[in-house]
């Protein structure tokens, strides 16, 4: 019954309340868990063992009150054939029953605590253990993120954001500028509209064209035989 000593102590542990208070509380959770497992395999052994023998005490205690009310009923029916004798046996072997029923009671009373004990020990381990692994699960989820702001944290220590914004600036300017120039560029390489004189020049030369190139159709006509009301026609 070694195992049921340390029921005050498995009862009374506030898991939650150590891990709280542990320094590194992934590396207790695993710690805790192997510890309630291995617990866990003895009480369950144990309760199964402890239950076994609550039914084997009642079965005894039963079997030994089905005797006293058997030896009661000789002694009866002895008394009623008229031997005293017989049904002073049958007394006697009934009153050494009672005796025995006393231990055997005392027994599975015993028993009974002990499987009530050894069930609620069970029914503890079990809910720990669950607790335990959703707050590993819980933990160690929390730790990636810890790691990942880490990691983070360190690629952006060595960078100055006020620095990274003016070089931007600074080329955008710079990008800005060679923008402008090109512009100038090509406005002063693009060909001059003429002006004053030359602008009136242009526009009769450009009439002229035109009438150099009525008279040549003309003279096409002509050249064919063609005249210009048959050349509309046409």
């Amino acid at each position: 019954m070694g195992i049921i000593s340390r029921f005050k102590d498995i009862m009374a542990a506030n898991i939650n309340a150590l891990l709280d208070k542990a320094e590194d509380p992934e590396k207790m959770i695993d710690q805790y868990l192997r510890n309630l497992e291995n617990d866990f395999a003895s009480v369950k052994a144990e309760t199964a063992s402890i239950m076994a023998e609550e039914k084997a005490a009642k079965r005894k205690l039963d079997d030994c009150d089905e005797e006293i009310a058997k030896m009661a009923e000789y002694a009866k029916k002895a008394v009623l054939a008229g031997n005293d004798a017989e049904a002073k046996q049958f007394l006697t072997r009934k009153g050494e029953l009672e005796a025995q029923r006393g231990v055997l009671a005392q027994q599975y009373q015993l028993c009974c605590e002990n499987s009530q004990k050894m069930r609620e020990m069970h029914d503890k381990l079990e809910a720990d253990i669950s607790s335990l692994r959703s707050r590993r699960e819980l933990l160690k989820a929390k730790v990636k993120v810890a790691e990942t702001q880490e990691r983070m944290s360190k690629m952006t220590s060595g960078l100055s954001a006020t620095s990274n914004l003016a070089k931007f600036d600074e080329m955008e300017e710079k990008i800005n500028k060679k923008l402008d120039e090109a512009d100038a560029m090509a406005e002063l390489n693009a060909p001059a509209e003429p002006t004053g004189i030359d602008a009136l020049t242009a526009k009769y030369d450009s009439g002229s064209a035109s009438a150099t190139v009525d008279a040549e159709l003309e003279a096409l006509k002509a050249e064919m035989g063609l005249t210009a009301k048959e050349g509309g026609a046409e």
